[in-house]
C-alpha cells in the first residue's frame, strides 16, 4: 500500500512495500511539480484507520499504480486496490518501476518505465503520465516549491551517492520485504541520529539485510560507508578513510584524529547512513557512533543494544521464502521437495543457499541430499561458500563456539551436553547447585549458583547459539545437529556424562516414587539414544525424569492416569520400555549418545535406541 490522495483531485500512489524507496521518490516529484499527494509514511499517524484511509483514497483521488513484481502479489495490499479500480471502470494511471509482466486485464495499458533512465529523464516521463500529452490551461507552478523550503529531494532509487563503498548487491536476495519496510520506517521517523541494530544467529541473514536496505534506498542517503566491525581495531582506520574521502581530514592524519573530525563533521551534516557489520561488543562500539541527522544500521549476533540503538530481531525466513530462495538459486525441486528441505533446514538462508548450490551445481539429486544431511549434516553443511556469507554455515557454527569456549568454558560445555538432548527448553537454573561429582570442572563452575548459570546463559545469548527464557536453554534445532555432528568421540563422551548429570540435577528423585516438578517448569528434554547411567544416582534421577503416567507442562502438573501417547524409551542396561506422556510434548527420555549418529532417525520421541548403545 502507498500514498494517499483524499480530496481535491489529489493522487493516490499505489505501491507494493517493496518499492517504497520509488513511492517516496514518486510522491516528492508529484509534490515538487504542484501535485497535491499524501503519502502514509509522510502524513499518517498512530491511530489513523488504514481501511478508512484507503477507501476514501479510492473513492475521491486518483489512481497512479507503480507496477513491479511485488506489486502484483496476491497477498499484498495492492490486489484490492488495482482490482476495486478496474470494477469501478475508473482509471488507473501506471508506471512500472521494475521489469513485470501485468495481468492480462491491465496489459492494454500503456505502462511507461521509469527504471533504467537517469533522474530527470525518469522525472520527466512521470510527469508526463499524471499529466498527459495536454497544454497547461493555467500559469504552471513555481518548480522550486519545496526547494524554497530548503528541502532536498530523494535521489533516483537505485542511483548510488558518491562517497559510498558497500557491498555488491546480491542478485538473488529473496523476501524480507516486511523487515525492510520495519527498518526503514524505524530510521526515518527518528527526529535524531537513529541507530538501528540487526539481530539474530549466525546464518540469519542480518548482513544481506543491510546489504539490501542500503541499495534499495541509496537515493536517500549523500554518504554512505560500511565498516566491517568484527575486530574492533579495524574500526577506526575505516573511519579514518572515510574522513579522508569527505575532505574531513588529510591523508596520513593519524586515526584517533581522523575519527574525531569525522565525527564532528557527521553532526553537522544529514542523509549519511554507516553499516558497522558483525559487531558483538556494544560497549566497544559506543565511542564511534556520531550524532547528527544521519542513520547508523548494525548487525550483530548479540541481541544486547537496549542501551545503543533500536534492536531489531532477524528470524528464518517463511516457508514461503525458504521455498523462494531454493528456486531463486536454481534449485529444481518440486514443491514438496523445496518444502521438505527447508523444513530440514530450519528455514535457515545460509543453510538453504549451500543447499541450493549443491542441487545446483548437479552435484546431488534432491534424493542424495536429504540422505547425506540424514547422515552428516555438519559434513553438508561445511560444503562451499555461498556469495555474500563469509563462511560456510559448519565453519561459522565452529568458530562461534570456539569463541564461546574461549569466553566461557562453563557455557561451552553446557551447549555440548545440551546437543545429545532434544531441542526442547532445559531448565538450566535449576540445576544449579545440584550437580553430581562427576561433572566435568567447566560446568560444574558455571552452573555452582543460579547468579553463575545466569552469566553461563548470557554469554549463550551473546553468540546467538540458542533461546534463552526464564532460566530454561533451547538449542536451534539445525545448530544443535552441526554441533553434535562436530564432538570428536572424547568431548561427545564428556558431553553424555554431563548430560546425564543435567538430567540427574533437574528432575531427580527415586525411581519407585515420581514427583511432579514445580507448576510452571517443563520437563520434556529428548535425546537420541541410550547411555548407561554412570552410578546408582544417576540411575534414579534419569527414571524419575520420565515416570509412568507423569507430565509436566507450562501451567500445571497432569496426573497419572490420562496418557495419551506412548513414547519408546530404553530401559537401563539396553533393553527398552514404554512410558507415556498424558499430555501432547514428549516425555523426558534420558536416551544419551556416545557414538555418531550414522544412520538417519525420525523425530526423537519416536527414537528406538539400540541395544548396543555404548557406556559412558
Amino acid at each position: 500500500m502507498g500514498g494517499v490522495g483524499v480530496s481535491g483531485g489529489a493522487w493516490f500512489v499505489s505501491h507494493a512495500g517493496a518499492d517504497r524507496a520509488w513511492a517516496e521518490w514518486v510522491a516528492w516529484q508529484l509534490v515538487d511539480a504542484g501535485f497535491q499527494v499524501e503519502l502514509d509514511y509522510w502524513d499518517w499517524g498512530a491511530g489513523d484507520n488504514f481501511v478508512l484511509k484507503m477507501n476514501a483514497a479510492l473513492e475521491a483521488g486518483r489512481f497512479l499504480a507503480l507496477f513491479s513484481p511485488a506489486y502484483f502479489e496476491p497477498e499484498r495490499f495492492t490486489t484490492p486496490e488495482w482490482t476495486a479500480m478496474v470494477a469501478m471502470k475508473e482509471k488507473i494511471t501506471p508506471v512500472c518501476v521494475a521489469e513485470v509482466v501485468s495481468p492480462p486485464i491491465l496489459r492494454p495499458l500503456l505502462a511507461p518505465k521509469l527504471f533504467d533512465l537517469g533522474e530527470e529523464a525518469a522525472r520527466r516521463v512521470l510527469l508526463e503520465a499524471v499529466s498527459g500529452p495536454r497544454r497547461p490551461t493555467a500559469a504552471p507552478v513555481f518548480p522550486g516549491a519545496l526547494r524554497q523550503l530548503g528541502g532536498s529531494g530523494p535521489r533516483l532509487p537505485g542511483s548510488l551517492p558518491r562517497v559510498w563503498n558497500l557491498p555488491a548487491r546480491n542478485a538473488s536476495f529473496t523476501g524480507r520485504d516486511t523487515l525492510l519496510v520495519q527498518l526503514r520506517q524505524t530510521l526515518a521517523a527518528s527526529s535524531r541520529v537513529a541507530v538501528q541494530a540487526l539481530h539474530g544467529r549466525g546464518g540469519v541473514g542480518k548482513t544481506q539485510l543491510a546489504v539490501e536496505y542500503a541499495h534499495r534506498f541509496a537515493g536517500e542517503y549523500e554518504l554512505a560507508w560500511w565498516i566491517a566491525a568484527e575486530d574492533p581495531a579495524l574500526i577506526p582506520d575505516q573511519l579514518a578513510q572515510l574522513a579522508t574521502r569527505i575532505g574531513a581530514a588529510p591523508a596520513g592524519a593519524p586515526s584517533a584524529d581522523a575519527v574525531e573530525v569525522l565525527l564532528g563533521e557527521l553532526r553537522t551534516r544529514s542523509r549519511w547512513l554507516l553499516v558497522f557489520d558483525n559487531i558483538e561488543d556494544p560497549a566497544i562500539l559506543a565511542p564511534y557512533l556520531p550524532g547528527g541527522g544521519g542513520h547508523v544500521l548494525i548487525t550483530s549476533r548479540s541481541p544486547d543494544w537496549q542501551a545503543h540503538a533500536s534492536p531489531l530481531n532477524v528470524d528464518v525466513f517463511t516457508r514461503a521464502e525458504s521455498v523462494a530462495l531454493l528456486h531463486a538459486h536454481g534449485a529444481a525441486l518440486s514443491e514438496t521437495d523445496a518444502d521438505e528441505l527447508a523444513r530440514t533446514l530450519d528455514d535457515l538462508p545460509l543453510a538453504l543457499a549451500q543447499a541450493a548450490a549443491l542441487l545446483t551445481n548437479g552435484l546431488l539429486s534432491a534424493a542424495d541430499l536429504s540422505a547425506e544431511l540424514a547422515r552428516s549434516t555438519a559434513e553438508v553443511l561445511a560444503e562451499g561458500r555461498p556469495a555474500g556469507y563469509p563462511v560456510s554455515l559448519a565453519a561459522q557454527v565452529r568458530l562461534t563456539t570456539t569463541r564461546l569456549a574461549s569466553d566461557h568454558p562453563g557455557a561451552a560445555a553446557l551447549m555440548s551436553a545440551l546437543t545429545l538432548l532434544a531441542p526442547e527448553p532445559f531448565p538450566v537454573t535449576t540445576c544449579a547447585g545440584h550437580l553430581p561429582d562427576n561433572v566435568s570442572t567447566p560446568l560444574a563452575d558455571a552452573l555452582a549458583t543460579r547468579l553463575a548459570g545466569s552469566a553461563a546463559l548470557h554469554a549463550i545469548t551473546r553468540h546467538s547459539l540458542a533461546r534463552v527464557q526464564d532460566g530454561t536453554l533451547q538449542l536451534h534445532r539445525l545448530t544443535q545437529t552441526v554441533l553434535r555432528d562436530q564432538l570428536t568421540p572424547d568431548q561427545r563422551r564428556q558431553a553424555g556424562r554431563d548430560a546425564e548429570a543435567l538430567l540427574t540435577a533437574a528432575y531427580p528423585g527415586d525411581v519407585g516414587q515420581p514427583r511432579p516438578g514445580p507448576p510452571g517448569e517443563c520437563c520434556c528434554p529428548i535425546s537420541s539414544r541410550w547411555t548407561r547411567p554412570s552410578s546408582p544416582a544417576e540411575r534414579d534421577g534419569v527414571w524419575s525424569a520420565m515416570p509412568a503416567g507423569i507430565c509436566w507442562t507450562a501451567a500445571r502438573p497432569v496426573p497419572p492416569g490420562t496418557a495419551s501417547s506412548s513414547c519408546t524409551t530404553p530401559g537401563y542396561g539396553g533393553s527398552a520400555r514404554t512410558t507415556k506422556a498424558p499430555c501432547g510434548l514428549p516425555t523426558a527420555s534420558p536416551a544419551l549418545s556416545t557414538t555418531p549418529r550414522t544412520t538417519p532417525v525420525p523425530a526423537p520421541w519416536t527414537r528406538t535406541p539400540s541395544s548396543a548403545a555404548a557406556d559412558s
